[in-house]
């Protein structure tokens, strides 16, 4: 009788980040994962603690995915929106994590790579290195909430967004310009939360790092 296998961290992963694809982080389980390979969840207890743990580990990987071949070009400015635009595409292909990296810390090495590059930008930016970590901070609860806010766009299945876009163009367009003069005035203009996902992450994170800019010395 031959042995149940031993599938490594590196598979068990893998497979963790394929369920994901199409199930959110509440729903998914050790023992949903442990079915998928084929063993039970005993066996995944060997590699991590819990389930926290693990979604930790695949959100880690994400944040290498990220930061692979990366190298810093530009000013201080310029290498903190490279960062973020990576961030941003890592998670727009798995968007289920995004609410996972806001929610957990991790402390892998894709984590570690990430705070090392904006940190060294910050530094780089002439700013004091008192205030750095609570502008380090600010910034990573920026792109986490822009970063997880599309991501739960991402993963509203079609028919559900074009519903949501139908509802959203009756509500503006039919609205009582006596009550709503102003919604009513903007009406034609107004774009669903869907609508330019891109251009409004880069347009908020280049208002924030202006602002940061004023207090350098």
């Amino acid at each position: 009788m031959t042995g149940r296998r031993r599938w490594t961290t590196e598979e068990i992963l893998d497979t963790a980040a394929e369920l994901l694809r199409t199930s959110d982080a509440e729903s998914f389980s050790v023992r949903k994962l442990a079915a998928a390979l084929g063993t039970d969840s005993s066996s995944l207890y060997r590699h991590f603690r819990n389930k926290t743990e693990l979604l930790r580990a695949v959100v880690d990987r994400i944040l290498l995915t990220a930061m692979d071949d990366y190298r810093p070009e530009g000013d201080w400015k310029q290498r903190i929106t490279a960062l973020a635009l990576r961030l941003r595409e890592a998670f727009g292909e798995q968007p289920q994590l995004a609410v996972v990296w806001g929610r957990y810390a991790s402390s892998g090495t894709g984590s570690r790579v990430l705070m090392e590059e904006l940190l060294g930008a910050l530094r780089a930016s002439g700013l004091p290195d008192a205030e750095i970590p609570a502008r380090y901070h600010r910034i990573v609860i920026l792109l986490a909430a822009l970063i997880a806010s599309e991501a739960g766009i991402a993963t509203v299945p079609p028919d559900e967004f074009d519903q949501g876009v139908e509802l959203f163009r009756v509500a503006v367009l039919g609205a009582d310009p006596e009550r709503f003069p102003a919604l009513a005035h903007f009406a034609r203009d107004l774009s669903p939360l869907g609508a330019d996902r891109r251009a409004a992450f880069e347009e908020i994170l280049a208002a924030h790092l202006d602002h940061l800019e004023t207090r350098i010395p």
